[in-house]
């Protein structure tokens, strides 16, 4: 009966103090727990977390959106220093007492051993470090959100002078890359200093946790239960041996098509053959109804979907100043719906992310069908497969009359540099990733941001050959400082490359038989975490791989697909 009380929305639970929520969390530490009564046992505790999951999303969705609006700011702090440290405490408690009872729910095998692991890792004076670093990741986010230049006149974000990195002019695209850089810079030091604090509250966690390292902390805590650091590694190998010369080739030709001495970073943007930059949309309105049209024929239940979220204003898409940088989906657990965070300035990439994310939407859709909270937590490595792969799925509908983004020739050029980003991608992100296992593994090198520039360039070097970075030494080797990742989320990238590889996988179903590889992706979605990540890969039609072997079928795919449309142009 104590559960009737319970707030039904989070903005009610936003109002109550600690005192008022720790009630609920004592009567079910305290409740007997038998075979008979498990289940209305986790309704319970699934309502509870649920509201506060959805409070601190709530929280943090309006720092992102404004950083300038103090007082959101200073309920997210209130939230962090007062409700947080004691929700996970208590939470604690609660997987103990199951774990305790020795029930073993159905359909409950991966959760009861997330349990069992996230019970092993924690530590109660971790709370407060843990709610430090998220302010530290914050304070990150104020420095990059504040960015802005004066361009012409006008004062833009560095998201808003990207379009000129398309312009055909290269004086021009010179200028507009070396103003952002140079403001970039401006913040070295300001960045520095987060990334030591952040460093020493990481090496205090991991030794609070009885830990040698903090990415021994952090393999726990990703709960990366299904491969080792040295997998990582066998995966960079395997791209710097099958995907680094197929990228190097892409440059070559980039440059050659561009008629360029050599290739510089202001060259990547640009259109190859000079054409004016793919100018998708020009209002968010339209983003979103051009959007919803291809969603309605990849599948209309994913139509449906996005058009929900837009009804439900779930979208927070267009670029301002102040807002944070990136893109995201959340989950609002207790509405059972999504939200998404961007930043759209009317380029192609704006089209890239916007499936991208709603790829993370269609998957809360699907996984919050699942009755307990604890069974909706799919590996992370998986979550990214389920939005790298609508990216492709949806590639097809790009053209599609009336309502699409392109012409047939545009939506050409589109699929082709998504193809091209693709290849790209993997280099980076083993330099992401490896950056990250040197500098947890060697925290007192690490401490010295010198050391980190030193490390960051030598990677570069090693996985990013093809791009003249000549006299901008300063600038490849700070590019750790501007990977939101390695400030707001560590250790979380080798997921994208492990994800991308699972997402060319449903690709390659799907241009066999599109209609069952579609029903695989949603089923595989429906699962949330339910089964283990080989087994949430092989329900999508894909799996697991770290190898050149599989890496390289991928590789020659993409390579067949894109000769195939060039040939087309």
């Amino acid at each position: 009966p104590m559960f009737n009380s319970l707030p039904k929305t989070s903005q009610e639970f936003l109002q109550l103090p600690w005192a008022d929520i720790a009630p609920f969390y004592q009567e079910l530490t305290r409740r007997r727990l038998t075979a008979s009564n498990v289940k209305q046992f986790l309704l319970d505790w699934t309502a509870l977390t649920q509201l506060w999951y959805e409070a601190y999303q709530r929280l943090y969705v309006g720092i992102t959106v404004d950083t300038t609006d103090t007082v959101a700011e200073r309920r997210y702090h209130a939230f962090l220093d007062e409700i947080y440290p004691a929700v996970q405490e208590a939470e604690q408690r609660l997987k103990e007492k199951l774990l305790a009872s020795g029930l073993e729910p159905a359909g409950f095998e991966i959760p009861l051993m997330i349990m069992r692991t996230e019970t092993a890792l924690f530590r109660q004076e971790n709370l407060p470090l843990l709610a430090e670093e998220l302010k530290l990741a914050e304070e990150y986010e104020k420095i990059v959100g504040a960015q802005t230049v004066e361009w012409e006149g006008e004062e833009l974000t560095l998201l808003q002078l990207q379009p000129l990195y398309q312009d055909p002019d290269r004086e021009r695209r010179e200028r507009a890359w070396r103003l952002a850089a140079q403001r970039q810079l401006a913040d070295r030091e300001a960045i520095n200093d987060i990334w030591v604090r952040a460093m020493k509250v990481r090496r205090q966690i991991a030794a609070n946790a009885d830990l040698p390292d903090f990415r021994a902390y952090m393999w726990r805590k990703r709960l990366r239960f299904d491969y080792t650091p040295e997998d990582c590694y066998r995966f960079h190998r395997a791209i710097e041996q099958v995907v680094v010369p197929a990228a190097s080739q892409l440059y070559e030709k980039r440059r050659r098509r561009l008629g360029v001495k050599s290739l510089r970073p202001w060259d990547l943007e640009v259109d190859p053959f000079n054409r004016p930059p793919l100018l998708p949309f020009k209002t968010i309105p339209e983003l979103e109804e051009k959007t919803s049209a291809i969603f309605h024929r990849v599948d209309p239940t994913l139509g449906e979907y996005f058009e929900i979220m837009r009804r439900e204003n779930l979208l927070d898409l267009d670029n301002h100043k102040g807002k944070a940088p990136g893109a995201y989906c959340t989950a609002y657990p207790v509405l059972k719906r999504p939200f998404i965070f961007m930043n759209a300035v009317g380029l192609a990439a704006d089209v890239r992310t916007i499936l991208h994310e709603s790829g993370h939407a269609f998957h809360n859709f699907e996984r919050f069908r699942l009755p307990y909270a604890q069974q909706r937590i799919p590996g992370l490595e998986f979550a990214e497969v389920a939005s790298m792969a609508m990216e492709l799925l949806a590639s097809p509908y790009l053209d599609a009359q009336p309502d699409g983004f392109y012409s047939s020739a545009d939506a050409l050029r589109f699929r082709i540099a998504h193809l091209e980003h693709l290849l790209a991608f993997w280099p980076y992100m083993a330099v992401v990733d490896a950056f990250q296992h040197w500098a947890y593994t060697h925290e007192a090198e690490a401490m010295e941001a010198s050391n980190c520039d030193a490390k960051w360039l030598e990677l570069w070097q090693r996985f990013m050959p093809g791009v003249d970075w000549s006299g901008l030494e300063d600038e490849a080797m700070t590019g750790w400082q501007r990977k939101q990742h390695i400030h707001r989320s560590p250790f979380y990238y080798v997921e994208y490359g492990l994800a991308q590889l699972g997402a060319v996988q449903v690709w390659r179903n799907s241009l066999k038989d599109l209609k069952r590889a579609l029903q695989q992706y949603r089923h595989a979605l429906s699962l949330g975490g339910m089964v283990t990540l080989p087994e949430l890969y092989e329900a999508a039609g894909a799996h697991l791989a770290f190898d050149a072997e599989t890496l390289g079928e991928a590789v020659r795919l993409i390579e067949d697909v894109l000769q195939s449309m060039q040939t087309a142009q």
